[in-house]
């Protein structure tokens, strides 16, 4: 997005009414108080001020190439939809709210930001990763490796002792997912962003599990947050999207990333920004009724015979159930769990009735997937070993349908 500004009597011409001329009505026209504001109204209201050229409650979709130039020089703040969309601000001005951070950038896919985010570092950096990551992520951090330079190194960053051990002159990133996936293993997000700060390096927490609504990565003192955001930020399993935000105190993060994504040409369309941004007005309704039925499905399946072991962080026998209490504010609506027959784990995915057989999560419909041949097929076995990520385990995204019949239907093909 350019910094010139439409002269006003130009600005009318093309049906823009320039900044503080039209009514300030409503906390839709009045961004600078949502900080101020609960989550739940935040949600419906950020990035959704009345449009000025002719008051759409909706953000409109500005499906256009190019923008028309007042003058020479001059334009109305947009030039190019790659540059810079009034749609897409209008999904970065969101989730840089809820989130908390000085600024976000919006890119075509969730891998995309993760591409956008490793092209802030320089040639042979060192990269401290979760161990059990996802595979998509894995994937992108090999060929980085492999074509770029790039160190990574995968360990349990629960471990700060080994965090500490790992540490290089060049590390430059901890890349962490709390909850990972498909694990649901838990990092000190607090702990390990002070350290890399401490040691001159930034840090990055992967928030798709939760959504900002369930953890506040910034308040624990990271650098970086991103988003899959084809996931619970949307919700609706209709559209692929990804975010970068830069924390409040990062404002040279927060300049470096729309430059990035400009630069590498992954932004996202304006349609799908408009989809995202309906979405985000029912996270919070969303969210609380996917973790309201995978708290109970939970223990419901922990309790079965059948089942050898539930990774759910807000089962108290989670190893760090404690931590999850401490850092979140809740516990999601994701879980994976072992069988104790392994000869099973087939019939089981190909028999359930309301959970469809698919890669993804968090849309409002539940899904089951096999992380060994899905989601972490990109990882090599001796990887998906050393990260424990087994044959027999399953993976569920909780959606919000009836949880009696959700369970009716687990409890069918595990008895």
């Amino acid at each position: 997005m350019s910094e010139s500004a439409a002269p006003e009597s130009q600005a009318y011409h093309f049906g823009i009414v320039p900044p503080g001329t039209s009514p300030n009505v409503g906390w839709g026209k009045r961004p600078e108080l949502l900080p101020e504001a609960g989550l739940d109204t935040r949600c419906v209201h950020a990035g959704a001020q009345p449009d000025p050229a002719y008051g759409s409650v909706v953000p409109p979709i500005y499906q256009t190439t190019n923008f028309a130039f007042f003058d020479l020089g001059t334009s109305s703040g947009f030039d190019y939809t790659r540059s810079g969309n009034p749609t897409r601000a209008r999904l970065e001005e969101a989730i840089a709210n809820l989130e908390g951070g000085s600024g976000a950038t919006c890119t075509s896919t969730g891998m995309s930001a993760v591409l956008l985010a490793l092209n802030l570092l320089e040639h042979g950096s060192h990269v401290l990763v979760t161990e059990d990551c996802y595979g998509g992520t894995f994937r992108a951090l090999e060929h980085a490796r492999n074509t770029y330079g790039l160190q990574v190194e995968y360990l349990d960053l629960a471990d700060l002792e080994a965090v500490k051990a790992a540490w290089k002159p060049n590390t430059r990133l901890v890349w962490i997912e709390s909850p990972s996936n498909p694990l649901l293993r838990l990092t000190d997000i607090a702990a390990v962003a002070a350290l890399a700060r401490e040691r001159g390096a930034f840090s990055l927490v992967d928030n798709t599990f939760l959504s900002p609504i369930l953890q506040r990565p910034f308040e624990l003192g990271v650098d970086l947050v991103l988003h899959s955001a084809t996931k619970y930020l949307n919700g609706h399993s209709d559209v692929v999207s990804g975010a970068v935000v830069a924390a409040p105190d990062r404002k040279d993060l927060a300049q470096r990333l729309p430059y990035l994504n400009n630069l590498l040409g992954i932004s996202q369309s304006p349609h799908d920004c408009f989809l995202v941004l309906r979405g985000l007005k029912t996270l919070t309704l969303r969210m609380a009724a996917h973790q309201a039925n995978a708290s109970e499905l939970a223990s419901r399946l922990e309790a079965h015979p059948a089942v050898a072991r539930v990774n759910y962080p807000g089962l108290p026998s989670h190893p760090q159930h404690e931590l999850a209490k401490r850092q979140q504010k809740g516990f999601g609506g994701m879980i994976s769990f072992e069988l104790k027959d392994p000869t099973k784990v087939p019939s089981v995915l190909r028999g359930l009735r309301w959970f469809t057989l698919a890669e993804s999560l968090g849309g409002v419909e539940s899904l089951v997937a096999h992380p060994a041949t899905m989601t972490h097929a990109s990882m090599t076995p001796e990887a998906r070993r050393r990260a424990g990520i087994s044959d027999n385990l399953i993976r569920l995204s909780i959606g919000i349908e009836s949880l009696e019949d959700l369970w009716a239907d687990l409890k069918h093909q595990l008895d």
